[in-house]
């Protein structure tokens, strides 16, 4: 969703409506006419998606759009009937919104109305239209809205289970001659080197089942037998592919490592009758493939040699989060592609949390949790939420660029592409350097990854960079503000059509290295980390202004806990935005966001003006009475 930072951006923000077209997370509607029917289809399509915003007002001429505008008695008129429909069950299953998700303002002489509506929760999906889920359920796709399938409905109410997770279903008619005890004694041997005394270790095949998830009884029917879990991770496949278990398993490994377009694949793993396709199994054949053509630099901790790197686990989480994260029920596949210059991981599903909360870490939420608990008593599988975490950070530790996530529809399925491509050619970081000097190895990773795409394409779009970058629009459009205001990048043209360019050699405001690289003096950075100095640095709002005495302090020493507690409530006495925040006391505005900002809201000490919409494109932080 784009984010509106304050009333001053709305100019900036209208400018990039009328520059783009519908998409993903906008739909625009005249509304001349009447409050639109198809308001509560997008509704629905938003919430069951990602969130997006509904714009009254604008027209659409000969594929163009533009302000129509709206009276001030059809805003009002429009507002009661928005409020009196989103509260009425007849007309939407669920209100997401409150008071401040419902905007309206001028521009120009033209007065329009926006609908901020929120991702929903899992465990308030499907949202849907009418009484009837299963004809008022709406997603969201670069085409439009589209009605739901009764299976997607399905889906979204077993997801929505939390006490009943989709792989603790018990299967009928199921013994032990559907386990593979090859698969059992390859795990007990693995488990055992990861806790060598644990008690389990002692236990028959059928109470390690047990105590694993993969066996269980279900107290309130008595009913008791192998789970779906037990057998993805340990059956046979013949077993695991049978109507009552997930017909659909298929899991595919598949590597192309030549240039030559004529070969299919190099080599691959599939469940092709010669061995038994289980997922410890596909983990077990698959992982040293992947992890095979990474490098392994001489690293002694004590006096043993460590050849696990970062991106080694990276791979490891990421091929875990394939297995754990798929929704079995779906028809689709299970796919790893090793590709010459990526890596691909694709499971059918959906994702259960936002991207904004995949990439800012955090708690995790797994739709198969018995099978995170079997790859977790292996001592490989993160329950915190820090997967996600190890994942990015393995790449950018090696330099590489950054990940990309993507949902896609029909079938659903969840794609995530690690590229093993350099963030700096060597012909990428000849080009940088001569403009910028051999600075630019200071430079922080974004500002790398930004410099490296413009070079290699020429130019770049806040939307191009959404695909390239772990930030949101907002974030990205800060970054390349300043990156134009220090030099490093050129601006033209406006709104969504806006491209940034590098400058040309000489350009008059470009930092020169003495204000980009570390020196004895305090530096000049961008986000607070631009360029590495191991001696005190400025922000680029010191650089740029005066501040007070106590926020120049705080940048040059480390805070405890108790100190930065007291310093942000010391701006926040009345509503403030985090940018603001980040500006009055100098701090990163990414560290506030994913460290601070959370930590202050779970111990109460501050609160959201939006609690309900924690990503609103206004959201402001208070003391909390």
């Amino acid at each position: 969703m784009i984010e509106v930072r304050n009333i001053q951006d709305f100019n900036d923000y209208l400018d990039t409506l009328l520059n783009q077209t519908e998409c993903d997370d906008i739909e625009f509607k005249s509304a001349a006419g009447g409050f639109p029917s198809s308001f509560w289809d997008t509704y629905s399509a938003f919430a069951n998606t990602d969130g997006g915003t509904i714009v009254f007002g604008v027209k659409e001429t000969d594929g163009k759009f533009s302000l129509n505008g709206l009276s001030a008695e059809q805003i009002e008129k429009y507002k009661k009937d928005f409020w009196n429909n989103v509260n009425n069950r007849s007309t939407i299953s669920c209100n997401l919104m409150n008071e401040n998700d419902v905007l309206d303002a001028e521009y120009k002489g033209y007065k329009f109305l926006l609908f901020f509506v929120p991702r929903a929760s899992k465990e308030q999906r499907p949202v849907f239209r009418t009484t009837d889920p299963y004809k008022g359920t709406y997603k969201r796709n670069y085409e439009g809205d589209y009605l739901c399938t009764r299976r997607e409905v399905i889906r979204m109410y077993a997801d929505a289970d939390e006490q009943h997770p989709t792989d603790s279903r018990i299967l009928k008619n199921y013994t032990m001659d559907d386990i593979d005890m090859e698969t059992i004694q390859a795990y007990r041997q693995k488990f055992s080197i990861s806790s060598p005394d644990h008690p389990w270790l002692l236990l028959s095949e059928l109470e390690l089942l047990k105590k694993l998830g993969g066996y269980r009884k279900d107290r309130e029917t008595g009913e008791e037998g192998f789970t779906v879990a037990g057998l993805l991770m340990f059956g046979k496949n013949e077993s695991i592919t049978d109507p009552e278990c997930a017909p659909n398993f298929f899991p595919d490994y598949r590597e192309h490592l030549t240039e030559d377009e004529n070969v299919r694949w190099t080599n691959r793993i599939c469940a092709d009758g010669t061995w038994e396709a289980n997922l410890f199994n596909f983990y077990q054949r698959v992982l040293p493939r992947l992890q095979s053509v990474l490098p392994k630099p001489f690293k002694l901790e004590g006096n043993t040699r460590k050849e696990e790197t970062p991106a080694h686990i990276a791979v490891r989480e990421a091929l875990i989060n394939l297995c754990v994260h798929a929704d079995y029920t779906e028809d689709a596949s299970l796919v790893v592609k090793h590709n010459t210059n990526a890596f691909v991981f694709s499971n059918p599903g959906t994702m259960l949390v936002s991207k904004e909360q995949y990439y800012s870490g955090g708690e995790s939420v797994c739709r198969n949790k018995s099978l995170q608990k079997m790859f977790s008593m292996l001592g490989v599988a993160e329950k915190a939420g820090s997967g996600t975490d190890k994942i990015l950070k393995g790449w950018r530790e090696s330099n590489w660029r950054a990940p990309i996530l993507d949902e896609h529809q029909k079938p659903d399925k969840v794609e995530l592409i690690m590229p093993m491509e350099s963030l700096l050619s060597e012909n990428v970081k000849l080009k940088l350097e001569e403009k910028f000097g051999s600075i630019t190895s200071n430079f922080e990773h974004e500002v790398l990854s930004v410099l490296a795409l413009t070079c290699d394409e020429g130019s770049v779009t806040n939307e191009r960079l959404r695909y390239s970058l772990n930030l949101h629009k907002g974030q990205i459009s800060e970054l390349l503000k300043r990156m134009c205001q220090n030099g490093l990048l050129v601006s033209q043209g406006y709104g969504r059509g806006m491209k940034y360019y590098l400058p040309e050699k000489g350009s008059g405001n470009l930092f020169s290295i003495t204000n980009m690289a570390s020196s004895e003096s305090n530096v000049a950075t961008l986000e607070d980390n631009m360029a590495s100095s191991e001696s005190n640095v400025a922000t680029l709002e010191d650089n740029m202004a005066s501040s007070e005495s106590n926020v120049a302090t705080s940048l040059k020493k480390r805070l405890s806990k108790q100190q930065m507690n007291e310093l942000i409530k010391a701006v926040c006495i009345d509503w403030i935005s985090l940018e603001d925040i980040a500006l009055q006391i100098g701090k990163d505005y990414k560290y506030l966001r994913n460290h601070i900002i959370p930590r202050m809201l779970k111990e109460k000490i501050i609160e959201m003006l939006y609690p309900g919409t924690p990503n609103h494109p206004k959201q402001q932080y208070k003391i909390k009475d």
